[in-house]
């Protein structure tokens, strides 16, 4: 089985369909002893950003001061332009370019004259400095009078929101440990950079102290929405906090992944008090990370709102019939991200996890009596949508109208009163009678958790995929993980059992490359008159090559059949192909098998004088050939390397049972050589077979003839109909039903 699983892994690896020419990444199998999990898949987990989108962030618009800068609904109000500064006698200018808004343009390059200019002004330079980009210019190949300027940052998202600040005037041109120098429409200013507190998942936001040319010190904040409106002082300009809101709410229902910006002037005193406390939590070596969070909190309040942010990551090519195609094979997919509740849900109608004919259920709770009550509610609607459903269907109704698919859309503040709790249980159960689980705002030990409310409530297999290191928990936690080689690192793929340059790629693999079968038969032979070399070499060369061969090669169906109809998929995790029944079946099959081959040849010599050594050699190649001939009467796709495996393997027994018995000093010489001279031993081999493999062909004829499977009528249609008439005939399949839960 092992040199099995290698030989599949081969394969996967050498699948050219697998390979992503845009990262120049191929299909990676990072573990040999889970290939067959990937036919019994039944729950995927999966992350959003870098793993169904591309990861490539472009900067869309802004709301600055409660005013929306989208340029409208008019494309040609926006273009694309790179700004430029003058160094060296060379032009330097960044490596991308920006769709901007021309208002908003002319805006940042009025100065600070007026109220609505400053603000543009402050927004801008929280984008330029609240970041840890690494600014590199090089040379432009095109044209040695200009240098390029690369933005190299942790994220996407600073890269983006970095080259948009450069494109309306504020070009970041350096950083060192103590300061940044930003060119601020042609001038070129210095920022003292007094301390950063960088962004994790617990904040959900990030901060940079600067001391400014004018000697002030301002902390400039950017963080998701969620964490941002609870640290803005609510008691300034309440309109612009609700228009912002607004906006978020409108740059969200497009899909745009949204920050919000905000600021505040340090005093002297207050300088002072964090800069202590900020030198103490960066040199303690105990519980430095909580001591560096408790001292942001106490900066990082009671802000000014500048304005909220708008990025666009596009959806990875085939993400919407990748997951249409999981869901028809019956595989539920959860897709678990941080983004905010209408940039997911977004971001599901167009990837096809969400549809319009589906009815949504959404939780958003702030306490734990609140949750329980939207669990139980939610659980009402859930069983009553059920009911109607069924109702319709014994009407008469159509079937698939009937059903009525439901979304549930749960958020992580939600999860954080539900996971750990008593309320787990209806959480599982409300998630079960869905089609579709959808969780915003989780944080990375909250996928965890999400994953192993499933894991420990049912025996289904389930797989995690995504592709930064906030998924590693989520991927480790998973019985099959799979990482997306992104740009955010190698940490996802590292954790993972298999990686993939695209989510897209996760189709074949479940539902093409593992459907390989595996040949499982046993006979025993408890007698000495087998001599031990024979023993040996059966495991060896006898019957081992044929099994190998056949689970690595040989397939129900061709990719384009399993990929046309992903309803095929889940055979072995439905107990189609393997059941406590046709255990049984195989039980008594092998239990007849072996007493035909122990008492023909028993009754045809006895009161004979034939020795031991003579009857093992009759004994060992019945066997032998019983098995091979029971391994073909199962192969589906014959080829070459099959034909030889098989009956080389029949023609190599002989060749090592004649070599055997020509050796003087072993036990039987001349045994076979004695034996085969009369007719009666090759009446036995006949007689053997016969025997032992007519019960199994007339019930494997009958059953696929009365009774076959959705894979064997698949089969037949693709084995016998031509492609042009396959390819056009429309195969009615059974309903996907799951086995009843333990």
């Amino acid at each position: 089985m092992e040199l099995v699983r290698v030989g599949q892994a081969y394969f996967m690896i050498r699948d050219t369909l697998m390979y992503d020419e845009a990262s120049n990444s191929a299909f990676q199998c990072r573990a040999l002893n889970i290939n067959e999990d990937l036919g019994q898949i039944k729950f995927v987990f999966s992350d959003k950003t870098g793993t169904l989108t591309e990861n490539k962030m472009e900067f869309q618009c802004a709301s600055i001061w409660g005013v929306d800068y989208s340029g409208g609904k008019d494309s040609s109000v926006n273009e694309q332009v790179g700004h430029f500064v003058q160094v060296d006698g060379k032009i330097l200018r960044p490596k991308m370019k920006v769709r901007i808004d021309p208002e908003l343009l002319q805006l940042s390059r009025s100065g600070n004259n007026t109220e609505e200019a400053k603000r543009v002004h402050d927004f801008f330079l929280a984008l330029a400095a609240c970041n840890t980009i690494v600014p590199i210019a090089f040379d432009d190949a095109s044209n040695p009078t200009v240098k390029l300027m690369d933005y190299q940052g942790e994220s996407p998202d600073e890269q983006a929101l970095a080259y948009a600040a450069a494109a309306y005037g504020f070009m970041l041109i350096e950083r060192t440990s103590g300061h940044i120098v930003i060119d601020i429409q042609g001038e070129r200013q210095r920022f003292n950079v007094l301390g950063l507190h960088e962004f994790d998942s617990d904040r959900k936001r990030m901060s940079v102290i600067l001391g400014c040319p004018d000697k002030t010190v301002k902390v400039f904040v950017k963080g998701a929405d969620t964490t941002m409106f609870s640290v803005i002082d609510r008691s300034l300009n309440m309109d612009i906090i609700r228009a912002t809101e607004a906006h978020l709410y409108n740059y969200s229902s497009l899909g745009l992944r949204t920050l919000v910006i905000g600021m505040r002037e340090l005093s002297d005193s207050e300088f002072e008090q964090w800069h202590s406390s900020f030198e103490a939590a960066s040199t303690s070596l105990i519980g430095r990370a909580a001591m560096l969070r408790k001292v942001a909190n106490t900066v990082e309040k009671s802000l000014r709102i500048l304005g909220a942010s708008a990025i666009e990551d596009k959806l990875q090519q085939g993400v919407p019939e990748a997951i249409e195609s999981l869901r028809t094979a019956g595989i539920k997919v959860w897709v678990l991200t941080g983004d905010k509740q209408e940039t997911a849900i977004s971001i599901g109608y167009s990837s096809k996890l969400l549809t319009s004919k589906m009815t949504q259920i959404i939780i958003n709770s702030n306490s734990k009596e609140s949750s329980r009550k939207s669990l139980e509610d939610a659980l009402r609607m859930s069983k009553k949508l059920i009911t109607v459903s069924g109702t319709t269907h014994n009407n008469g109704g159509n079937s698939g109208d009937a059903v009525s698919p439901v979304a549930l859309i749960i958020d992580g503040t939600s999860l954080v009163y539900i996971l750990d709790s008593e309320l787990e249980e209806q959480l599982f159960e409300l998630a079960s009678k869905c089609s579709v689980v959808l969780c915003c705002r989780v944080a990375p030990l909250q996928k965890a958790g999400i994953v192993m409310l499933v894991k420990n409530r049912t025996s289904d297999m389930t797989l995690s995929i995504g592709d930064g290191a906030n998924d590693v928990s989520m991927i480790q936690k998973a019985d099959v993980g799979v990482g997306i080689s992104g740009k955010e690192g190698r940490q996802a793929v590292m954790a993972s059992d298999f990686a993939m340059g695209q989510f897209r790629f996760l189709v074949p693999l479940l539902l093409n490359e593992l459907i390989f079968r595996y040949v499982l038969f046993t006979c025993f032979t408890l007698t000495t008159a087998i001599n031990e070399w024979s023993s040996m070499l059966y495991s060896i060369i006898y019957t081992s090559l044929p099994t190998i061969v056949v689970g690595i090669l040989d397939k129900d169906l061709s990719r384009r059949t399993l990929l046309k109809y992903p309803q095929l998929y889940g055979a072995e995790r439905r107990q189609e192909s393997y059941n406590s029944k046709l255990f049984w079946l195989t039980m008594i099959d092998t239990l007849w098998q072996s007493v035909v081959i122990y008492f023909i040849p028993h009754l045809a010599y006895w009161g004979s004088t034939i020795d031991a050594p003579s009857i093992g050699d009759l004994w060992t190649l019945a066997v032998v050939i019983l098995v091979n001939l029971h391994l073909a009467m199962d192969v589906i796709r014959w080829s070459w390397i099959t034909h030889v495996a098989i009956w080389g393997s029949i023609v190599a027994t002989f060749i090592c049972v004649i070599v055997l018995d020509a050796v003087p000093t072993l036990v039987g010489y001349w045994a076979i050589f004695d034996i085969a001279k009369e007719g009666s031993f090759w009446l036995c081999l006949l007689a053997i077979v016969v025997a032992a493999l007519l019960p199994r062909f007339v019930v494997k004829v009958l059953y696929q003839h009365f009774s076959p499977s959705d894979i064997q009528i698949t089969r037949e249609a693709e084995k016998f109909g031509s492609r042009r008439e396959f390819g056009a005939v429309e195969i009615e399949m059974n309903p996907i039903l799951e086995p009843s839960r333990r």
